[in-house]
């Protein structure tokens, strides 16, 4: 009598990583942190920001520096979340809770 085995159609197939396949997890990897970086940045531009308004009126050159940093920052994430082929910036910009104004320095009218 045979021994009993698992049809190949069924089997588990040989799990091989091509190199293309290497390559594109990696850069995959790399467009991720890049765009946890740019996250981060912004987090902490607009947190800068807002601290700053919430102590009252300030400074002018260093709130217009900060307005500045925050767009920076903005324009980078935006330019990542479209190197992602993502075109629609309504929820990210909701999601920061990015002001008019920060949008307007991007060049953005939303």
């Amino acid at each position: 009598m045979a021994p009993l085995r698992m049809p190949r159609t069924l089997a588990e197939p040989q799990h091989t990583d091509t190199g293309e396949a290497v390559l594109k997890f990696s850069l995959l990897e790399d467009i991720d942190a890049g765009l946890r970086r740019c996250e981060w940045r912004v987090q902490a531009a607009l947190a800068e920001l807002r601290d700053h308004d919430a102590d009252g009126p300030g400074d002018h050159a260093t709130r217009s520096r900060l307005v500045d940093e925050a767009a920076d920052a903005v324009w980078a994430l935006i330019v990542q979340h479209e190197a992602c082929d993502c075109a629609d910036h309504h929820d990210l910009i909701a999601r920061y809770h990015i002001p008019g104004e920060v949008m307007a320095r991007v060049g953005a009218a939303h």
